[in-house]
């Protein structure tokens, strides 16, 4: 399998993500973004470990 070297694409949600405005929001509001945001990093952690696993048993089967 070839490897794809073309460039990463941001979804768009995470564009709007990075470039929101913070000012209006309250101290709350910024700690349950924190929150929100720490809980979105752990799961997407845990999906690439996943991968991660499963790529190595692929592997492991077929010998690479």
């Amino acid at each position: 399998m070839e490897q794809d070297d073309s460039p990463i694409r941001i979804p768009d949600s995470l564009t709007a993500l990075t470039q929101a405005d913070l000012d209006p929001l309250s101290l709350a509001e910024l700690e349950l973004r924190v929150a929100t945001l720490e809980r979105e990093i752990d799961r997407t952690r845990r999906h690439m470990d996943h991968a991660v696993r499963h790529r190595a048993s692929a592997d492991a089967l077929f010998k690479r």
